[in-house]
């Protein structure tokens, strides 16, 4: 479900755009929809900026990932290395602060134990005990024919339960095609898949792997994976944060 932008002050930056917006909403499009649309999130400029770094000989990437190799679909995407780059860092230090609460509401809905500090670096710190300790921040590209099969980006058992995708190009002008997909595997019921659109500096947050679901009587677990549809023309840059390391 889209959110209403809120850019605050001419010039703010990404993160501050982020604490302007309407986070009653964006809850409720979370327990409502499974997902939330934030529309318009990052400027031209700043998607530029952040696409350019796939190219970048001086961007430091831990692994690249032929998709194709790995029947995981067909494009290829680049993880990050730490320290990461500062838009990046920025955005995903930020996200998490405001997708925290949230999670922890979530696993209160669930019955889990599982509680999630407020700050990333703290939350970092907890993957790292566990082994894991690769970044997992990404960009993600798709020429014609490329898509992504449903998945989920599971690396361990540490993790988080959100993450974001921001789109880098323009629908329609730069790729055809290439449609975000969301599938819920709602206990005793037919699969239900979900069809996004966002356009050029959209965010969408989702679920990692699963949604508390409000029944008649009592909450349930809604399985989620989610994936990119096949894109027919031009190409497909994203930006994925992915809170948990590998």
């Amino acid at each position: 479900m889209p959110v209403r932008p809120n850019r605050g002050k001419a010039g703010c930056s990404p993160s501050q755009r982020l604490r302007n917006l309407d986070w009653t909403s964006i809850n409720n499009s979370l327990d409502e929809a499974g997902y939330a649309h934030l529309p318009a999130l990052l400027s031209a400029a700043e998607t530029r900026n952040i696409k350019a770094l796939y190219a970048n000989p001086g961007t430091k990437f831990r692994k690249t990932v032929v998709m194709a190799q790995h029947n995981f679909g067909d494009g290829e995407y680049k993880y990050f290395a730490y320290p990461l780059p500062q838009a990046v860092a920025r955005l995903r230090q930020s996200f998490y602060a405001h997708l925290a609460p949230i999670a922890n509401r979530w696993a209160a809905l669930l019955g889990d134990s599982q509680r999630w500090p407020t700050r990333l670096s703290s939350f970092t710190r907890q993957c790292a005990t566990a082994g894991q300790d690769r970044a997992t921040p990404l960009l993600l590209s798709y020429r014609p024919g490329g898509y992504n099969r449903l998945h989920q980006d599971i690396y361990g058992d540490c993790y988080f339960p959100f993450q974001v995708v921001i789109l880098l190009d323009r629908p329609g002008i730069d790729f055809s095609g290439g449609e975000f997909l969301l599938l819920e595997n709602q206990p005793r019921t037919q699969a239900r898949s979900r069809v996004l659109n966002p356009a050029l500096g959209d965010a969408v947050i989702f679920p990692v792997r699963e949604r508390p679901l409000a029944g008649k009587q009592r909450i349930s677990r809604c399985r989620m994976r989610h994936g990119v549809s096949t894109v027919h023309s031009g190409n497909r840059t994203t930006l994925g944060l992915i809170f948990h390391d590998a």
